[in-house]
């Protein structure tokens, strides 16, 4: 054996997975090939989102997570519990809010509603004529790649970190580039979108997104602010899409998105794409266009086609446990799916029910049960 368990991808998720495991005594191989992913590419934006019951237990207990980590995180982790205020522009979108207020205070989250006159007083750079906003005071912000490589640290002994590129993957072994084979008690497949590459079984797409980033300009807001309408445009299942998403860093920066576009791997910027998107966040916050803007990219996000992530042991390579296909919400949940698929391997009771995430709803089990997951109950040292 090459280590206890074999991680797939040091993004935010593998990394998250390997501080769990770590945590438990759990001897961790990391492997990644610095090809670049979300955790790299994406907002950091630590946030609450309620499509489905589901999704909304995960997010809320990942960023009650990450708030416990952030008193811990050194400051380059640009950790930050700024907020998110949901924009309404008409009376239609104060109702979602309204609803969205009453969903996520059943889940204990604390939420509160600003009429039009407390919202322009929290947000004075916002255009006038917007009938209020929800605002969720448990959201944040975190710099990603750094909070990725600080969990990593936090694992010390049982966490080794190798450069490698995998090119087949069965069950309890992985095979690399140069022809080596790798073998462990358990491999956790959490390279995002390339996990298809390697499981072509899947049912993962991406999702292209564009951003860009500003220079320097302290106190412009200090709320992540996102309109009402992402929730039904930049979450359509098809077509391209945008949708208000300004980030305030902890640099004096802003950050904008947000776009959405299917069937594309092409990574260079469209310029049709990026424009409709400034054009959207403008409209919301005018002064935008006076600002400089220093650099712009794209990045894919790893769809599931029910939007949550495939978190578990494969139904048919026993051995073989995913933590794929968190699309926008990587970031935020990688805390939650941490959880989730630790507690699975040690044969433990999760905090969060297992099945709504369970690979099983889309790959097919073969005949016989696995046994892998009782065997993983002696992982451990500590």
């Amino acid at each position: 054996m090459n280590a206890d368990v074999i991680i797939v991808g040091a993004g935010i998720i593998g990394a998250a997975c390997a501080h769990q495991l770590a945590a438990n005594g759990v001897d961790v191989l990391l492997l990644d090939a610095q090809r670049g992913g979300a955790t790299a590419a994406g907002m950091g934006h630590l946030v609450a989102l309620d499509d489905n019951p589901a999704e909304l237990a995960l997010s809320d207990y990942s960023i009650r997570r990450w708030r416990e980590l952030g008193r811990l995180m050194d400051e380059s982790c640009g950790y930050r519990n700024n907020g998110t205020l949901w924009l309404a522009a008409s009376d239609d979108e104060m109702a979602v809010a309204e609803h969205k207020l009453n969903t996520l205070s059943e889940q204990g989250m604390r939420c509160e509603l600003l009429g039009s006159a407390a919202l322009k007083a929290a947000e004075p750079e916002l255009r006038s004529g917007l009938h209020g906003a929800l605002k969720v005071s448990g959201d944040g912000i975190l710099y990603a790649p750094n909070a990725a490589r600080w969990l990593i640290t936090q694992g010390g002994k049982h966490v080794v970190q190798r450069q490698a590129q995998v090119t087949r993957i069965q069950s309890q072994q992985v095979e690399l580039s140069d022809g080596s084979v790798l073998r462990a008690q358990a491999v956790v497949l959490a390279n995002g979108i390339h996990a298809t590459e390697l499981c072509p079984e899947l049912p993962i797409q991406p999702k292209k997104g564009h951003l860009m980033i500003t220079d320097r300009y302290p106190g412009k807001i200090s709320h992540t602010l996102v309109e009402l309408g992402y929730v039904t445009s930049a979450h359509n299942s098809e077509g391209p899409s945008v949708a208000c998403n300004i980030q305030p860093r902890p640099t004096g920066q802003l950050f904008i998105g947000s776009s959405r576009q299917f069937n594309t791997s092409d990574p260079a910027i469209d310029s049709w794409m990026l424009a409709r998107m400034l054009k959207r966040a403008v409209d919301y916050m005018p002064g935008l266009a006076r600002l400089n803007a220093i650099r712009s990219w794209t990045g894919f996000r790893a769809a599931s086609p029910d939007g949550l992530p495939l978190v578990g042991e494969h139904p048919q390579q026993p051995g073989l446990w995913l933590a794929v296909g968190h699309e926008g919400l990587g970031v935020t949940t990688a805390t939650g799916t941490a959880e989730l698929l630790v507690a699975q391997l040690l044969g433990r009771q999760s905090a969060l029910a297992i099945e709504p995430y369970s690979p099983a709803r889309f790959l097919a089990s073969p005949s016989g049960s696995s046994t892998a997951a009782y065997a993983m109950g002696n992982l451990g040292h500590d």
